[in-house]
This record gives structure tokens, sequence and C-alpha cells, in this order.
């Protein structure tokens, strides 16, 4: 049996391997029920660092839209930009001024609708991200509730005198280094932040909030977005009582005592406001994403809903910290989310992780590695996040001094908190000045390897990251096993090897990943699955020459892939 399989896959291996896909048009809902953000693939924009129209140095919307067609051949269905509303940019939009426009470094709300009508001629669809936690104190509703005791929306945001002189209410901590609690002299009263200070947290104990921030949503939805990303959904409820955090062993980054956030973080009535923005959402066929940590699956469960009912999309953060190439611990997280009942989400970086680029590269075979976590991410039964560049193996360019950081975390934590600055510097379009990010000098500064790592470089290289994604998700739209079959795990010993069938029907396909830094022999026995004597042609190997057959096994050079569709 086994030599007529690996004798397959020497035939077919070579004429096989999927062209590029300009992506597929998907219906909102298929004629099995899927809904449309099921099949899609997900691209994660920073609008400060994606293409930038006007070259100030900062991307807009206009970048955005002149990139549509790059996407649409990459195989993107949606788009997700992170915030693009008026903003001081202390944290870079997500401190929000105005919800119901954009901020003028981005563009006007006419680019907005511009881009949305293009993207909808390519069937590239647009999330928004919607920062539900907190305002701008730059903000209309804060500068009023700041102003008296009495002011309006004085009980829009949280207010409380201190302990005594100079002590605020209690030891809640911001997760930017400081006290939670600010000090606003007009009224003499703390106002609770749990970001930074000029992020003051709204009280959704108040319906007036709720109205408000869910008639946002309503105002988007009919100019045409499909859907949000939450936020810090984690942060929307505090205790009534505001009852100190237990004391942790050790310090945090910022030398400060750990605490037990267990009174100022996923308090239950999160989910009694998430069963709400879904039901609005449900209204308008638009899906939500949650930025959801969590430290169990257990956690993660409870933002699908008991019923279906929350998040369609909460993302397994846990995936990522997954930071090492490990078979057994990957096959860990991915049983554990496959089993959770909803539909997983799978992302490997974003604007506030290190890129997987750095996280997972050793230094050597960087590229190898960065086709292997695609194959990964791209191949498991769920919806795949990209985070832009991630299809260039873009990597890190972190600050080399303080006072080349503009995040505000890096300038409180520097140096044991770098910030986020290398994670987000300008996409990598060519290898002139600044990446063909822009004519002016970029907000940020692109790293040395833009120079062999960028788009117009990589579309001429058969072999290049850009090249392996594009062939790759050409294949996830073209197979159904890959979109709806089944995960089951195969030879869950291997300490070295990751390896899975996604079964849909009568489709099996096979994926088999060398995780290891040296030659791997791989033997299979799918007889519980169906296959007494198998068939394999081969759909997709990143690297010529990577696989060899002999006799019953199957040998994979360090860091290849193997995808094969399996016959009978």
């Amino acid at each position: 049996m086994f030599k007529k399989l690996w004798f397959a896959i020497l035939l077919v291996l070579s004429l096989s391997v999927a062209a590029p896909h300009a992506g597929a048009q998907r219906k909102a809902v298929d004629a099995e029920g899927h809904e449309w953000w099921q099949h899609a693939v997900f691209y994660e924009i920073y609008p400060r660092s994606f293409a930038d129209s006007n070259n100030d140095g900062v991307g807009d919307l206009k970048g955005i839209t002149e990139r549509l067609d790059y996407l649409k051949e990459l195989g993107v269905d949606a788009i997700w930009i992170t915030p693009c509303f008026p903003s001081p940019q202390v944290d870079f939009g997500y401190d929000v001024s105005d919800y119901e426009q954009i901020d003028p470094i981005y563009g006007t709300l006419g680019d907005f609708d511009r881009l949305v009508s293009e993207g909808r001629k390519r069937g590239i669809k647009i999330i928004l991200d919607f920062v539900v936690n907190h305002t701008s104190d730059q903000h209309k509703w804060f500068l009023d509730a700041k102003s008296s005791r009495t002011a309006a929306h004085r009980d829009w945001y949280v207010w409380r005198d201190g302990k005594g002189p100079n002590q605020p209410p209690n030891n809640w901590l911001s997760l930017f280094g400081l006290s939670a609690w600010k000090f606003d002299p007009t009224t003499s009263q703390y106002y609770y932040h749990y970001f930074y200070p000029e992020q003051p947290d709204l009280n959704w104990r108040n319906p007036a909030v709720e109205k408000a921030m869910f008639d946002v949503t309503r105002y988007w939805y009919k100019r045409g977005v499909a859907g949000f990303r939450l936020d810090a959904v984690d942060t929307l409820f505090e205790d009534r009582k505001l009852t100190d955090n237990p004391l942790l062993p050790g310090t945090d980054k910022f030398g400060r005592p750990k605490t037990d956030e267990k009174y100022n973080k996923k308090l239950p009535e999160v989910h009694d406001v998430l069963r709400k923005l879904r039901k609005v959402a449900d209204e308008h066929g638009a899906v939500l994403i949650g930025e959801t940590w969590t430290s169990d699956i257990n956690e993660l469960k409870e933002y699908y809903g008991e019923h279906g009912n929350e998040l369609q999309m909460p993302m397994d953060f846990m995936f990522t910290e997954v930071n090492k190439l490990s078979p057994p611990d990957f096959r860990k997280q991915i049983a554990a989310v496959d089993g959770a009942g909803g539909w997983p989400v799978y992302v490997i970086s974003n604007h506030d992780i290190v890129r997987s680029y750095n996280r997972y590269g050793d230094g050597v075979h960087n590229d190898a590695i960065a086709k292997l976590m695609a194959a990964l991410y791209l191949t498991l039964r769920g919806t795949p996040i990209l985070y832009y560049g991630e299809e260039l193996g873009m990597e890190n360019n972190d600050p080399k001094s303080k006072d080349e950081v503009k995040d505000p975390i890096g300038k409180l934590g520097w140096p044991l908190e770098k910030g986020r600055d290398g994670e987000r510097t300008p996409m990598q379009w060519s290898d002139g000045p600044n990446a063909g990010f822009s004519k002016a000098t970029p907000w940020l500064p692109v790293p040395p390897s833009a120079k062999t790592h960028n788009v117009a470089t990589e579309k001429k290289d058969p072999n290049s990251v850009l090249s392996f994604y594009r062939q790759l998700l050409a294949l996830r739209h073209q197979q159904a096993a890959l979109l709806d079959g089944k995960y089951i795990p195969l030879n869950e010993d291997d300490p070295n090897v990751l390896s899975y069938l996604r079964q849909y029907k009568d489709e099996s396909i096979l994926v088999v990943l060398n995780m290891s830094g040296t030659e791997q022999k791989v033997r299979f026995s799918l007889a519980p699955q169906g296959f007494a004597s198998v068939k394999l042609t081969a759909l997709l190997a990143d690297l010529p020459g990577s696989i060899q057959a002999s006799a019953d096994q199957l040998s994979l050079a360090p860091f290849s892939v193997l995808i094969a569709k399996l016959s009978k």
C-alpha cells in the first residue's frame, strides 16, 4: 500500500501545486447554512502603516483602497481596520474622540464610503475596530462629564472619592504602568481608566451608555460595515464596591506588585452586553470578533455564549502563546479550541504581539518557518486572521533607544517594555526608499529586511513567502475539506511532525508539517479513517525536492510542508 502511496506523491508533486488565485466570491450563507465569515480569510490592517496615498508619512484610507487589488489577488475576503476615528492619537486611535467620523489623518467619510464600495466590487468586506471600553478624554461626553458632579454625562464614566488625601479609591492598576485612577481637580474626584489616563472607562452600567454605543454600531452598519472587532471586552465592567484586587507574589514589568484582577476584569455582566450587541449585529448579517484574552478553553467558550448568541469569532490568543515549534503543544491547543463547541478563530500575530517571523524563526530558516506556520493556521478548521505583512515574512523593527519610542507604553516601561512599535512598521511594498510606503519619512522606520522581503520582489520569486501564501489561500478557497472539514489529528505521539486530516463528506486532505530542523521520516496508518489503500495527490509543498519517498515512509526535509488530497 505505502509503495503505491509514495509513488503517487512523486508522480504528482511537481504537477499539482495550486496556482495563485485572486480569491473567491463567497455567498453570505451557503446551501448548508455556513455563514460568510466561516469561509472568509480576514486581514488586519493598521491604517497608519499600510499605504500612504498623500505622502505625509502616515497611511490612510485612500491608500487602502488603492491596494484592494493586491488583497484580492492574495485571497483576502474581509479586512479589519484598527481604529480610524478622530483621536488625539495618545494610543494611536484607541482613544476615540468621535465614534461617527474619520480622523483627518486617515481621510474623510467620503473616503471611507469609497473604500466600502470598492471593496464590495471585489468581494472584500470591511470590519471596523470598535473601542467599547473607554473613550478619549477629549470626547464630548467626557468633557461634559468632568465639568461638574451634576453634568449630564457625569455617570457615563466611573467617578469616585479617594480613600483619603492623595489616596485613590482602591489598589487597581492601569495596564500601562500607572494607577488606574486619576484625580481631577475640577470636581475633586478620581476617574477610572484601565488603560492610559487619557482613556477614561465608560460606565456600562448606565443604560444611556449602552444605547449610545449600540447606536454607533447601527450607524456604521448603515454605511456598509460588515461587522466589528470589539476591543478590550474583558474590562467593560468593574465591581460596584470597588473591592481591592488580591495581591500576588512578585512584581510586574513596571516594578509594581502583581495583582489578581478579579474585581475589574471578566465580570459576568460582560456577557449581557455581548448578547445585546449580537442581536444588533444579527439584524444586519454582521459578525463580531472579540479581543478575548483567556487563560483556558472554558473561559474562551463563555465568549461564544451558552446558546451561541454572543461572539461568533472570539480570538484564540492561547494559540499565539505557543511560542515555539512544538507539535505536542500545538496539538493540545488545537484540540481544545476545536472541541469548544464554537467556530475556531486563529491568529499568530497582531498589532500588540511580536511578529510571528521573529517568535518562531531560528535566524537561519525563517522563510521556511514562516511558510510552515502559514500552512498550520490556514489549514485548520476555523477562520484565520492574517496580520498585514505576515504574508511577506515581515519582521519586528524594535526601537534601539528610548528616544526612538513612539508607543507610550514603551516610554513608560523602557527598557524592560519596549512598546509595540516594532510590530507596527510600514508595509513593505518594494525595495525602494521607505519600502515604497511613502515618499516622506514614515512615522516608523522600516527594517533593513525590507530590501528582500517586499511585495514587488516576492511576487517575482515562486519560492517566496508571498508566493506560498497566495498558493495556500487559493487552495483554501478551492477545497471544501479545508473550509468545512473535520479536524482529525494523526500520529499524536510524534514530537517533531504535526500531521492531521481535514475530512468533509467524501473529501480528505492530509497536512504534514515538519516542525524540526532535521529530516524526519513519517509513517501513516489511515485505516481508522477508512483508507485500506490510498492514492495521494500532492496539492502544495513549500520546498522543491523537500519530499522524498522511500518504501512505506515519507522523508521530510527540515521545516517542510506537504498538503495532499487522499483518494481510495
